[in-house]
């Protein structure tokens, strides 16, 4: 429905003694006096079938070519689940959403037993803003608690999604373990409010006294903290009826829409590199059992940046797989994020 990552080498370290694929922990010794200003950019990478969309877990490093503003670097580091998981449940608090919110409740303590013991999660719910239900723990059922608690929350107010992306990505900065893989597990229906001026004053800003965050600050945030969005999306009849209306709309509307961006679970995944997932109320939790393991089974990219940029710049990412591979495996499709910031 992941960063800036470059990191000084000395952090780095404390990793690379979990990567697949490099060299063993004597030559690692060996090599621990890197400079502190060599910086890594870490990229999330998952490579699945377009026709199952599951994934490919059998792909070396040779196997990838990583490219930052056109150019080709060279890959420093690879591995395959090794990386902890920080994870945020997002969870839309949208009429149409709430009630498949007790399927996935009954069946959440079971889908995340799916995650490692050192990975974290916390829940988020949103309408206009976003608020904590729960922070960051490695306690199941603190976290399934927390799911049942979110479906039994109502809210009348507008559905910004937007904002809610926007906080759910600043708290995964917080995060305990700062070289995990940070994800986003958002359950919508995609149907958001448009942040128009008229509605951003009358839901927004007049409730809470501040703006309200734009889609191009959510994704900006996303890519500084090197985010992975994926959805879990639950289609209603509001859905179909909000799709119909769009496609309808007038100048004006349009023109609205276009100003005010109010988010959508695609584009936010093909920016990240995540997955939208569509799934009834009754399969929701073992969906989220296979996204978890989705996750967990993604490659993790490292390399140094070979041509210098100021601080701030925007640096393009794209990943694919090499000429060979492609050649063999035409079914295969990579998702990795767009972009980061120095």
């Amino acid at each position: 429905m992941r960063p800036l990552r470059a990191i000084a080498v000395s952090c780095w370290l404390l990793v690379a003694q979990g990567f697949a694929g490099t060299e063993n922990s004597s030559s690692n010794q060996e090599k621990s006096t890197f400079h502190s200003d060599v910086h890594l950019v870490l990229v999330d990478v998952q490579v699945i079938n377009k026709k199952t969309h599951r994934n490919a877990g059998s792909l070396k490093q040779d196997d990838l070519r990583v490219y930052e503003d056109g150019v080709q670097q060279q890959i420093s580091a690879f591995s395959h689940d090794k990386l902890p998981l920080s994870i945020i449940l997002l969870i839309d608090l949208t009429d149409s959403v709430r009630p498949v919110l007790q399927s996935l409740s009954q069946g959440a303590l079971l889908a995340l037993q799916h995650l490692r013991p050192q990975d974290q999660v916390a829940v988020f719910v949103y309408s206009a803003s976003a608020y904590l239900v729960q922070g960051f723990t490695t306690d199941r059922s603190l976290a399934a608690s927390a799911i049942e608690k979110a479906g039994h929350q109502k809210s009348r107010e507008a559905a910004f999604f937007n904002e809610g992306i926007y906080q759910a990505a600043k708290y995964l900065s917080a995060g305990k373990n700062p070289e995990s893989r940070r994800v986003i597990l958002w359950f919508t229906d995609n149907v958001p409010n448009v942040p128009s001026d008229e509605i951003k004053e009358r839901n927004g800003k007049s409730l809470f006294g501040k703006e309200l965050h734009t889609e191009k600050q959510a994704l900006e945030q996303l890519f500084r903290t090197g985010t992975v969005v994926c959805t879990l999306l639950k289609r209603s009849q509001m859905s179909d009826e909000e799709d119909a209306r769009i496609r309808s709309e007038d100048g004006a509307d349009r023109i609205d829409r276009m100003m005010h961006p109010p988010g959508d679970v695609y584009k936010y995944a093909n920016a990240t590199g995540g997955l939208v997932v569509e799934s009834d109320g009754k399969k929701l939790p073992a969906k989220l059992a296979e996204l978890i393991d989705d996750l967990r089974l993604r490659y993790t990219l490292g390399y140094s940046p070979s041509v210098a940029r100021p601080q701030g710049s925007f640096c393009t990412i794209k990943v694919e797989l090499a000429p060979a591979v492609k050649k063999l495996q035409k079914e295969l499709i990579v998702k990795a994020r767009q972009g980061y910031y120095r």
